[in-house]
């Protein structure tokens, strides 16, 4: 087989937008006519330039390359320039088009990705999902109250969530993220955070697990501050407590709680998730197969945590390929702890592709379809395109103050 042929899309996420405002997916054909889907999430630059590096790096590294060689495609794309070091752009797309060679390379033996990666080893994957507002946006007007600033309506829509199936919930209500984190929490941020683990685990009890959300907000200091105040409801994660540039800074803070520190949604390749293993940063691992390498990459980073007792939880917060891929590698990672989930995988969520992801009772079970089981909708997409000017996800610009 040969690669021949690239396509991108950019699709504009319909209302609710859950996974962010819009997805970047990649098509590659090859000369005997396999075709092969995958996503980017690259949330550095807009997306017509991501999907331009996209093409520039299939013209220069994969075009006329076997699909099969996915590791010397790997290393052609990682040294070009003469860079040789985590880059995240540069991963976000290689992992679009790697995506989708495994795509190609599964329906070319007939055999689900998985069952390429050494073979499944879990037949049914617990999920979890945001406790998102109920209608409208996802991106409500911060003044109104809503799931996302008031405790009460968040544990009453947890107590829906946990009537469908959920048996884990992720939640952040530390206050806004900002591009001078980390800070110290605010009195109100604390006190807020505590209402919501006090309200949410009143209404639910021990059927759910509580999955505490920060976005490297804090200081050390200010990560102890509120761990301090959250270990009496006893959360299964305490997510990147602090920015993700210093695992040495967040390893602190995992010494100082007893709350297991998860991280990774941001990190890119086996070299930055070595030096949170190394440093002891975080022992629940979330990378994002969109951004992280690809498939092979997330593998090697699976067998690196599995040497530490570390465990996988595959970060989705983008499109329904990397959904896809994310499964194939939590069904066939031995230390795989919980999958991230846009809800139940329904709704306008899924309409830029065919075919589906299956959730029932609060477990995703991973398509046995050949490749990764989904193929994009070309009518959906056409239909929806991405006018606007923002990023995926952004940060906020004002200072946050004690």
């Amino acid at each position: 087989m040969r690669l021949e042929t690239l396509e991108t899309f950019v699709v504009g996420n319909l209302p609710p937008r859950h996974g962010g405002r819009y997805f970047i997916f990649v098509r590659v054909t090859t000369a005997c006519g396999i075709t092969g889907v995958g996503e980017i999430y690259n949330a550095t630059f807009g997306p017509d330039v991501c999907c331009a590096m996209a093409r520039d790096m299939f013209e220069r590294q994969f075009e006329g390359a076997d699909p099969q060689q996915v590791e010397l495609l790997f290393r052609k794309a990682y040294g070009a320039g003469f860079t040789q070091r985590p880059d995240v752009s540069v991963m976000g797309v290689f992992s679009g088009l790697e995506m989708a060679c495994w795509d190609i390379l599964g329906k070319a033996a007939d055999k689900p990705v998985a069952d390429l990666l050494g073979g499944r080893v879990h037949d049914r994957l617990r999920s979890y999902s945001y406790i998102y507002p109920t209608g409208g946006d996802v991106y409500p007007d911060p003044d109104q109250p809503n799931a996302y600033n008031d405790p009460g309506i968040a544990a009453e829509i947890a107590v829906q969530m946990a009537d469908q199936g959920f048996t884990a919930l992720k939640f952040d209500p530390a206050g806004p993220y900002t591009i001078f984190d980390g800070h110290q929490p605010r009195l109100e941020d604390i006190s807020r955070s505590v209402a919501f683990c006090r309200e949410i685990r009143a209404a639910v009890g021990d059927r759910v697990d509580l999955l505490f959300g920060t976005h490297g907000q804090f200081t050390v200091s200010g990560a102890r501050r509120m761990a301090r105040a959250l270990e009496p409801f006893d959360p299964l994660w305490f997510e990147e407590p602090v920015p993700p540039e210093s695992p040495e800074a967040m390893a602190e803070v995992a010494r100082l709680t007893s709350i297991p520190v998860a991280a990774g949604e941001r990190l890119c390749t086996k070299y930055e998730f070595a030096r949170v293993l190394e440093t002891g940063a975080a022992s629940i691992l979330q990378m994002n197969l969109g951004r992280v390498g690809g498939l092979l990459e997330a593998k090697k980073i699976a067998a690196m945590a599995e040497v530490k007792q570390a465990q996988i939880a595959p970060h989705l917060y983008c499109g329904p390929i990397v959904a896809a891929a994310n499964i194939q590698i939590a069904a066939a990672s031995p230390n795989f702890l919980i999958l991230e989930s846009i809800g139940r995988f329904d709704g306008p969520y899924m309409s830029c592709v065919k075919g589906g992801i299956e959730w029932e009772d609060g477990y995703v079970l991973p398509s046995l379809a050949p490749g990764l089981g989904l193929e994009l909708d070309d009518a959906a997409i056409a239909a929806q395109p991405y006018e606007g000017r923002e990023l995926h996800l952004t940060l906020d610009i004002a200072h946050v103050t004690p």
